[in-house]
């Protein structure tokens, strides 16, 4: 039994200095995260983490939202309603609009759920203010069918219609499970592995390490040899300690060449990547349109439908919501930047007759040019949409189309057949 419980106690001190020996026991012990769940703040200061998240809520962040109202299959955009003001561009808060929706999207990323209170008067919206997500408290329900909560900001409670409430793999419809709380782990060891660079960086790229002395060393060694061994790694100009006889230094860590911590940052970089949907070659510029156009499916617009679903749901009044108006972004700007392919794009809008110059130039922030007419095939028959009327500029001649009448010249005489 004596010999079985040696054995075991041998064994353990094996596995532990294996541990040691393969430098992560350090990395977790300096960062202290091996078990807690990363900050906002933390996960930003990963750089996959950080490019990723901006890359993210400013594309969306740059998208405008417009109100339409849908009619008897014809849709009308409602521009002057102030909402559209306050969501793009003034919140009448200390936030702009960019700001105010990037804000919205960094927190539905990273920790499950953007919120913004809206402020109204009466059935007027007055202003919008973004709350942070840690300032928020939600009070649920216990039915767990009939479904209700309340919203607590600084201890003072809230009703649901109060707030614009964005959700991420939501299961109650106001708090979600963002990407720090459903990866922590792969986050914490990208986190944990910039923090153990940094130490290196701090010590010189000196290992961790313990003295063993072969005889009893006094108060007065024992302390200078501390002194001596601090400066040696909180100033890397003192890089040298002369060991008495009887000393000598065991390495307890790994070098950062050692654990490959360059080719694990790649790695780790590249599934941080791929939890938020970014192909790698989005960010070093090297994607090709088949690439950028699944980026916009597959990451952007499921963003965009949670924000616009939440819109709808929230700022719109319930006879609004009766009438068929709706919030959708626009999304011509996600294709905005590349001139050729928009140019293109207007090119067969314009040849195909459902789209006329002056649209063209007002979605190019171009003066209109007065020009009405759309263009009806051979590209010498033009219709007037505002007279009813078709004239052929090279025979002169011109046609009321709403009754069937004679065809007559362009000072308005009868033509007889």
């Amino acid at each position: 039994m004596r010999l079985i419980k040696e054995w075991r106690e041998w064994r353990n001190y094996r596995r532990i200095q294996e541990f040691r020996e393969s430098g992560m026991d350090e990395l977790l012990l300096q960062a202290g995260l091996a078990n807690a769940v990363l900050t906002k703040e933390e996960a930003l200061s990963i750089p996959s983490v950080g490019t990723c998240v901006d890359l993210i809520s400013g594309l969306i962040a740059t998208l405008p939202i417009k109100l339409y109202k849908e009619n008897s299959g014809k849709v009308e955009e409602m521009e002057e309603d102030r909402r559209i003001i306050l969501l793009n561009d003034e919140t009448h808060d200390t936030l702009d609009g960019f700001q105010f929706k990037k804000a919205l999207v960094t927190d539905y990323l990273l920790e499950g759920a953007g919120y913004a209170y809206i402020n109204r008067r009466r059935n007027d919206v007055e202003s919008l203010h973004y709350v942070e997500n840690r300032n928020v408290s939600v009070l649920v329900g216990v039915d767990p069918i009939f479904k209700s909560y309340d919203i607590s900001v600084n201890g003072v409670n809230y009703r649901e219609f109060e707030f614009i409430k964005i959700a991420r793999n939501s299961k109650d419809g106001v708090t979600g499970n963002g990407i720090i709380k459903d990866h922590n782990k792969i986050l914490s060891v990208a986190y944990n592995t910039l923090d153990f660079e940094d130490s290196l960086v701090k010590t010189g790229g000196n290992k961790k390490g313990f003295l063993k002395s072969l005889g009893r060393l006094s108060k007065d060694a024992i302390a200078e040899l501390k002194t001596a061994w601090n400066n040696l790694y909180k100033n890397n100009t003192e890089n040298i300690v002369v060991l008495n006889n009887g000393l000598d230094f065991k390495e307890a860590s790994s070098t950062s060449v050692e654990m490959q911590l360059n080719e694990n940052k790649k790695t780790n970089s590249s599934e941080i990547n791929k939890l938020f949907k970014v192909p790698d070659s989005i960010l070093d510029g090297s994607a090709n349109e088949e690439v950028h156009t699944n980026f916009i499916k597959n990451c952007i617009l499921p963003i965009i439908r949670a924000i616009e679903t939440a819109l709808n749901k929230d700022l719109l009044l319930p006879s609004e919501k009766e009438q068929s108006f709706y919030f959708a972004f626009d999304m011509k700007e996600l294709v905005k930047g590349d001139t050729e392919k928009r140019y293109k794009a207007y090119e067969i809008a314009l040849k195909n007759g459902w789209m006329q110059v002056d649209e063209v130039r007002y979605l190019e922030d171009q003066p209109p040019l007065g020009l009405d007419f759309i263009k009806l095939g051979l590209q010498d028959v033009l219709y007037d949409p505002k007279t009813k009327t078709i004239y052929t500029p090279n025979t002169n001649k011109t046609a009321d189309i709403s009754d069937g009448g004679p065809e007559t010249e362009k000072g308005g005489e009868e033509i007889e057949d």
